[in-house]
């Protein structure tokens, strides 16, 4: 199975859906986890939902917030340098290692 192109730890942007934001201000979060199966991902902060919670030992109960998955064609991954969306492919570079590269500027992208 071929590796995505949005990672855990990636910044991303949120370009479609209810929590999506304006275009002077989009909402930019960090990638929490993957959910390949689902082809969803959790973002830091956003499409945040209310759930009830039993409580259990020592863990009180309550209503507590937490984030839902998101569809993963629904964001984008952002350089938070350019403060921009970017698109990303894989390649091998120089050391035989396969990595992800910004497409417009060819620069490598961190990760895994």
């Amino acid at each position: 199975m071929a590796k995505g192109k949005i990672l855990k730890d990636d910044m991303v942007v949120v370009i479609a859906g209810n929590a999506k934001g304006s275009s002077s201000d989009p909402t930019v979060g960090r990638v929490l986890k993957v959910l390949k199966d689902e082809s969803r991902v959790l973002v830091e902060k956003v499409n945040m939902v209310r759930r009830s919670v039993k409580p259990v030992g020592d863990q009180p109960g309550g209503i507590v917030e937490k984030e839902s998955a998101i569809h993963i064609s629904n964001v984008a991954l952002w350089d938070e340098d350019a403060k921009e969306r970017l698109r990303a492919a894989w390649t091998v570079n120089a050391d035989g290692k396969k990595v992800r590269i910004n497409r417009k500027t060819g620069a490598e992208l961190g990760g895994k």
